[in-house]
């Protein structure tokens, strides 16, 4: 990994006030750091490039596990909750992380430019994989960090880079999975629909025949392919999508159990209390505290 990529994450990090993730003046742009390894804990990825600068991590999306480490980079091509945690920190070493969201117009648009598109393959690709970082990445991460030093150079200069970051994945050696999810009518694209969907509706109950509809796929092709893409059922993702949102409503907006339970779709607080011991491993109010304890 380039010395000059971690010197600038740390020097970045140094400088801020409060904990890690620390949300940057460039629209999307995270900066993550950690000196120690951390429990593991749910959050929800947006389609980003989470580079990797120094450390090491693990994310498991549904039953799918990917580890990853300094000099790689995880890319999250489909919003997903997944489950994991930060492996390989210390105080000397710290854990370093950029997290870059993807613009799906500048994906787009960089894919309808290429003499030579990748193909996307016949068989629907993963909603996450690791790809090793190139010189050319590592320098579009440079840079972006680089931006942070002078705020009116953003809206000129970024839009640059991330056609670049685009460009490389695009013309990279996994760009035949990344162009699947730009295509406006694959199989992958319309599953994305119906993602959204149900991210937009999850408390409400929904039917498998509505978002196989919206995806204009048959209920089994539809199942088959939600889960190829993102290694859970849209029952499980629905569920996770769930308790994720209830657990912020509690921690960050004091809600109450039951009051959380039922905003986000459960009609049996006992049934709720249940799952979200599941998922992450205590029951909602010893959950909670704990989180507090660690923030304080």
């Amino acid at each position: 990994m380039s010395k000059e990529l971690v010197a600038a994450v740390r020097r970045y990090t140094e400088a801020q006030s409060g904990q890690s993730p620390f949300v940057t003046a460039i629209e999307g742009v995270t900066i993550l750091r950690s000196d120690h390894e951390r429990r593991p804990d749910y959050r929800i990825h947006k389609p980003a490039l989470c580079v990797v600068v120094q450390g090491a991590k693990w994310a498991t999306f549904g039953n799918r596990r990917i580890d990853y480490g300094a000099g790689q980079a995880l890319v999250v091509s489909v919003e997903m909750p997944a489950f994991g945690r930060v492996a390989e920190a210390s105080p000397s070493e710290p854990y370093l992380g950029v997290i870059i969201e993807f613009d799906p117009a500048v994906m787009r648009e960089v894919a309808g430019g290429l003499d030579a598109p990748p193909a996307p393959g016949k068989d629907l690709g993963r909603g996450a994989l690791v790809t090793d970082l190139n010189g050319q990445l590592i320098d579009c991460t440079l840079r972006t960090l680089r931006l942070l030093e002078t705020p009116k150079a953003i809206p000129i200069l970024y839009p640059a880079i991330m056609r670049e970051i685009c460009y490389w994945l695009l013309t990279g050696p996994h760009g035949g999975e990344v162009m699947r999810m730009t295509l406006a009518n694959s199989h992958a694209q319309r599953v994305v629909r119906a993602i959204h969907t149900l991210r937009d509706r999850f408390a409400e109950p929904i039917r498998i025949d509505e978002l196989a509809s919206i995806a204009r796929m048959s209920p089994s092709a539809f199942h088959r392919q939600f889960k190829a893409i993102t290694a859970m059922t849209p029952l499980q993702y629905q569920k996770q999508l769930r308790l994720l949102e209830a657990r912020r409503l509690i921690v960050t907006e004091a809600a109450n159990v039951e009051t959380a339970a039922f905003q986000v779709g459960y009609e049996s607080p006992s049934q709720f209390s249940r799952e979200y011991s599941r998922m992450f491993g205590a029951p909602p109010r010893r959950d909670v505290a704990a989180l507090r304890a660690l923030a304080s």
